[in-house]
């Protein structure tokens, strides 16, 4: 058996898709699956790891914004058009994986019908949905929803990350073939155990930061957190379509009292989660993820500190549930005292070892990426 996979973003890229699709990879090759990877050539500030035994990671050049990440019509464009030729002339598999967005799904339907080779969709989210909330035109939303709906139906079988991401897959594709996988983090990388990199009352948000992300709710904040904690400042360690705004905002209202840092590889976002007071975690309301549970709460959580999240759904009953920090409304208030709280008491040394204990019992990348690999495995062997 051999697998293609086919995603715009990769390892090193640290993202939630990054490290799903990697541990999905990686479990493959355990299994003496061959694999090959259609990705982009990733920022050339970050290192590319040299890929397992049995994997093929085959980059090719796209546009990018100035902060480094692919987001936007002509980027993705800039990887779609060229995935259905890659695909169309790729050797021979016997199925291939798709990472959304939509539009590289419907690309790799064409291209998988014209090879006759199966795929599997793997639906972190529903674009469409995200599309319908943030006010987009209702042409561009109809569109959307269109290339999404053919992307899911298409599909042998589609793994969503979540239960909600299941329903609303239903929703769009009837008869399509669910597979529930929640995402999970790489536990030997965010650990416990490693380096730091200051001791101080901080908070660290380490990821993406987009406008449904909301996490302009944590520098808004900040002016309240100052005034009971002088010293306190937080870290943006990533990228996204928000990040100039963020820092817009942050040069506005607490100003010298955010720090941003580009995209980093994956062990010093450890490094610098591990030495926060306060792992930064947002979702903001109503734009289509209510019912996301962000990979940003286990990474935090791994490293043993506690995770700050703002925000709706199920992630509050995963946090509460499995004691990995403190779940808020997404609110500024809330948000501060939360982060007074949190930024004043250090968790301690056993409280921090329980923390990541339980992340990496339940969490871990490794058990999600086994479930995926079945999925993948059972799709490529129907009929």
């Amino acid at each position: 058996m051999k697998v293609l996979l086919v995603t715009r973003i990769f390892s090193p890229e640290a993202a939630a898709a990054s490290f799903r699709l990697s541990a999905l990879v990686g479990e493959l090759a355990r299994r003496a699956i061959p694999v090959t990877v259609l990705t982009s050539t990733p920022p050339a500030r970050l290192k590319v790891p040299a890929a397992p035994a049995g994997v093929t990671v085959r980059r090719a050049r796209v546009l990018r914004d100035r902060t480094g990440y692919l987001r936007g019509y002509l980027p993705y464009a800039s990887f779609d058009i060229p995935a259905f030729f890659r695909v169309l002339f790729a050797r021979r598999s016997d199925v291939v994986v798709v990472e959304p967005p939509p539009t590289t799904g419907f690309a790799v339907r064409l291209a998988s019908a014209l090879r006759r080779t199966p795929y599997v969709y793997y639906a972190a989210d529903i674009w469409s949905d995200a599309a319908s909330s943030t006010g987009a035109p209702g042409i561009v939303i109809a569109f959307v929803r269109w290339v999404e709906r053919r992307a899911l139906r298409g599909a042998r079988a589609v793994i969503a990350v979540s239960a909600g991401v299941a329903d609303r897959v239903l929703a769009l594709a009837p008869h399509a073939q669910v597979e529930v996988v929640p995402n999970g983090v790489d536990t030997d990388v965010f650990t416990a155990q490693g380096p730091i990199v200051e001791d101080a009352a901080w908070g660290v948000y380490a990821g993406t930061a987009s406008e449904w992300q909301g996490a302009d709710v944590f520098i808004r904040a900040m002016p309240s957190v100052r005034r009971a904690l002088p010293d306190a400042t937080i870290a943006f360690i990533g990228q996204g379509s928000a990040w100039a705004e963020l820092r817009a905002l942050a040069d506005q209202v607490a100003p010298g009292a955010v720090r941003f840092i580009d995209a980093v590889p994956a062990a010093d976002a450890a490094s610098h989660l591990r030495s926060a007071r306060a792992g930064l975690v947002s979702l903001r309301p109503g734009q289509g993820y209510d019912f996301a549970v962000p990979t940003k709460i286990f990474a935090a959580a791994a490293t043993g500190t506690p995770v700050l999240f703002a925000g709706p759904g199920p992630a509050n009953a995963v946090i509460a549930d499995a004691g990995l920090g403190v779940a808020v409304a997404f609110d500024e208030d809330a948000v501060a005292h939360a982060m007074v709280d949190l930024f004043g008491a250090p968790a301690s040394a056993d409280d921090r070892a329980r923390r990541a204990e339980r992340v990496a019992t339940e969490f871990s990348s490794e058990a999600r990426a086994a479930d995926a690999a079945d999925a993948v495995i059972d799709a490529a062997r129907a009929t």
